[in-house]
């Protein structure tokens, strides 16, 4: 695969602090076009990362690549092409919407249309709006417009939801969403493990300064277990479950009540296995739920740690 087809290239990068080895030998690719997400614990070595790829920090060793241009020579560069979102803002609230827009459109050659920008984020009827008075929600939007406001190639989103209630998340989600259709690329982190799996064409889990995997969301998820569903189980009277091959009990208790945790591979199979088994045994189903595994079954089993 091309280089070009690269909008960060990281190989081999070590970073440490009197000792602590913040990243040790971190490799991984950015494809052009994607949003691609970075997950892990308080102290996996994130803000780290991000900074060197923001050119904010040298890297020990390695060689670091952000749409073609080291960023520890280039930055001047690079800063033309990239957007970068912060998790925790802080703008002068005396000035209006539009007004912080234009004052930030104006430090780069490269110009987007404000007006598109506005209805981008959902903010068009707060352009006159002082920033002081704004919301959680319509600061984070304002945050992810400044991060756009020179039409860049690359958008470094920090935590972009973070703190919000769950409808203002799932409305910044599909602006986040709009950045990849017009072809830019996302770089996200996030420690909302659902919004890593809704959002991003791949994911890297960092754990410890060491990169632990880097697969779609749907990748990550086979290798929990062999992906397999997890059936709660609920019946009026205990159940004979040993012949039936379609699933393996994990849990069970009955108090007044029989309740099962089970797993099994193939679920269409295994639910009608259980259906007939609740009849021919003279039982009666009182409730049943399946869920498969998560990006967050999948992150739990690879760091060895809850988020």
């Amino acid at each position: 695969m091309s280089a070009d087809s690269f909008a960060i290239d990281v190989n081999g990068v070590y970073k440490s602090y009197e000792g602590y080895v913040a990243l040790g030998g971190v490799t991984f690719q950015v494809m052009r076009g994607e949003i691609f997400g970075l997950v892990g614990h308080n102290g996996a070595g994130k803000t780290t990362l991000i900074e060197i790829l923001e050119g904010l920090r040298q890297p020990d060793r390695g060689e670091v690549s952000v749409l073609g241009f080291d960023p520890t020579r280039r930055l001047r560069s690079i800063k033309e092409r990239i957007g970068v979102q912060l998790q925790r803002p802080s703008f002068y609230g005396k000035l209006k919407v539009i007004e912080l827009l234009n004052q930030f459109r104006n430090y780069y050659h490269k110009k987007t249309d404000l007006e598109g920008l506005l209805t981008k984020v959902s903010l068009q009827e707060k352009r006159n709006s002082y920033v002081k008075d704004l919301s959680g929600g319509q600061g984070q939007r304002l945050a992810i417009a400044l991060a756009l406001v020179n039409d860049p190639e690359l958008v470094f989103l920090d935590e972009p939801t973070a703190g919000l209630d769950p409808s203002i998340r799932r409305q910044l989600w599909q602006t986040i969403r709009q950045i990849k259709l017009e072809g830019k690329t996302a770089f996200l982190t996030t420690h909302y493990l659902e919004e890593a799996e809704r959002l991003c064409d791949r994911v890297c889990i960092l754990d410890g300064g060491q990169i632990l995997a880097v697969d779609s969301p749907s990748g990550l998820v086979s290798r929990v277990q062999g992906s397999s569903a997890r059936i709660s189980l609920t019946t009026t009277k205990p159940l004979e479950l040993r012949r039936l091959r379609s699933i393996r009990t994990k849990e069970q208790s009955s108090n007044g009540v029989a309740r099962y945790v089970l797993e099994a591979d193939n679920t269409g199979p295994a639910v009608v296995d259980l259906i007939n088994c609740i009849g021919s045994q003279n039982s009666e189903l009182i409730d049943l739920q399946v869920a498969r595994a998560t990006l967050e079954d999948a992150f739990i089993e690879l760091t060895g740690r809850e988020t």
